[in-house]
């Protein structure tokens, strides 16, 4: 609660000097109430203000020139001019701790990847970052702790409101301005990061500076260490290690060393930070950078991340490989050929999720018809290296697109391999892979209506009684 003092009072309590100046900006007719603090306030200031700074080490107040302008600031009553000159000491200070941290690793954590990383590369570019960013990503690295970042956020909040730039009647109390002070100096000028923040730092920096091959002693003591890292700490050093991974300047053998570790620091990160390298990847495609875009898919393939790539590309390569599938299949030594393909395929179909509707069907039907094979004595006509690939992306189809494997039988394709008897022995083993991830009855009903059919009928899913048992999902 504030007391209202009758202007002819506050004059009485302001000296004769800073009378002077308050009577000078009324005489060129600029606005002179609410610019200094009333004399009480200033009087708390001057009565508290020496003890605290003499408490301070003579170190901290060597160069402190920003100390300087609080008390000549606080001294005059300019308490929002105070406010600032410290708060700019906390943006500099930040703003080393970002670099000691490391700009890179820094910047990723800010600004992420895409377009508007490249225009953030070196300590300068520091000052192009917004306060609250700043401050944001400091917290996230934890550069300072979640409690002084709650406090830090106040004071920016308070000085953007009521700084020397926004038009306000708050005034700035001298308790509040003390309270202030105190915090901008223990919390921050004279904090340090955390001992896991320091290890991260290291830990990016002998990575990029590691030319020698990581031995599996190494390895192993490296692994052991990510796993125990919080996992936002884990996200930094993915983006960084995949920043380092890409551009085309990383030395071959740090680029191998990235690539013994990326596994498991895919493995110890949360989903959120792997899709956004994905969508950074797509970007360098859209943008021309191909030379990353090759290396960012190396990176990709090296810690089994492509379901985590963006879903307009994944649609595109799963529809590209099919296309590949079909051809090598049909093909000249189709064994032989279908492997490598189906690799890169089941790559992005780890699990259900990962299944993009766009072309679910044709993945539906492609690798049922690899898996159904092409009817020949040889492997009971099914590509032996390809058919675990196939059968791990048929159990993923579950009760969602288990209705679709059953409708491809009637394709022309297919129904032209049933007529081959190892054709529909291969069938039968096909639909019983996808009975397995199954649990609606009625489905698995119309699964095992068909199983117990297709190697006698391969009409049988066109029987009356099928249709019947199956009508809710199949038209």
């Amino acid at each position: 609660m504030s007391i209202i003092v009758p202007q002819q009072d506050q004059k009485a309590l302001i000296d004769p000097q800073v009378q002077r100046i308050l009577d000078f900006l009324d005489h060129v007719g600029l606005p002179s109430d609410n610019i200094i603090a009333q004399q009480s306030e200033r009087n708390i200031i001057g009565n508290n203000l020496p003890t605290y700074i003499q408490s301070l080490d003579p170190e901290v107040k060597r160069d402190a020139r920003y100390l300087s302008k609080f008390v000549i600031g606080a001294g005059f009553g300019l308490f929002d001019y105070s406010l600032n000159a410290i708060w700019n000491e906390v943006i500099l200070d930040l703003r080393k701790k970002a670099i000691a941290y490391g700009v890179d690793i820094f910047f990723d954590s800010a600004v992420g990847g895409g377009k508007t990383r490249e225009f953030y590369k070196n300590e300068e570019d520091l000052a192009s970052l917004k306060d609250a960013v700043l401050l944001d990503t400091c917290r996230k690295l934890e550069l300072i702790s979640d409690t002084t970042y709650k406090k830090l956020k106040h004071i920016l909040d308070m000085r953007n409101d009521i700084g020397i730039s926004h038009p306000t009647n708050y005034t700035i109390n001298a308790f509040e301005l003390l309270g202030w002070l105190q915090t901008c100096i223990q919390d921050v000028l004279n904090d340090r990061p955390t001992e896991a923040a320091l290890q991260v730092q290291a830990f990016i920096k002998n990575l990029k500076t590691h030319q020698a091959p990581i031995d599996s002693t190494t390895q192993k003591t490296i692994e052991s260490k990510i796993s125990e890292l919080a996992s936002h700490h884990v996200a930094s050093i993915l983006r960084t290690a995949f920043g380092m991974y890409v551009a085309p300047e990383t030395d071959i053998q740090v680029r191998k060393n990235i690539s013994i570790i990326a596994p498991t620091l895919w493995n110890n990160c949360t989903d959120e930070p792997k899709y956004k390298l994905g969508i950074i990847l797509e970007g360098y495609n859209t943008n021309l950078y191909k030379e990353k875009y090759g290396l960012g898919e190396q990176f990709f393939e090296v810690v089994n991340g492509n379901p985590f790539r963006s879903t307009n590309e994944r649609i595109i390569i799963v529809d590209t490989l099919l296309d590949q599938l079909l051809e090598k299949h049909n093909g000249w030594d189709n064994f032989h050929h279908e492997a490598p393909v189906a690799d890169s395929l089941s790559s992005y179909i780890q699990d259900q999720n990962d299944i993009v509707v766009n072309n679910v069907e044709k993945l539906v039907k492609a690798t049922m018809i690899c898996r159904i094979g092409r009817g020949v004595s040889y492997c009971n006509g099914v590509s032996p290296r390809g058919k675990p690939y196939y059968e791990n992306i048929l159990s993923q189809l579950g009760d969602k697109y288990a209705p679709i494997a059953m409708a491809v039988l009637t394709h022309y394709e297919i129904q032209q391999k049933l007529t081959i008897p190892i054709c529909r022995v291969q069938a039968k083993a096909t639909l019983e892979i996808i009975r397995q991830g199954v649990v609606n009855e009625r489905l698995a009903e119309c699964l095992d209506y068909l199983i117990a059919r297709i190697e006698s009928n391969e009409k049988c899913v066109t029987d009356k009684a099928f249709k019947a048992l199956a009508s809710q999902y199949i038209n």
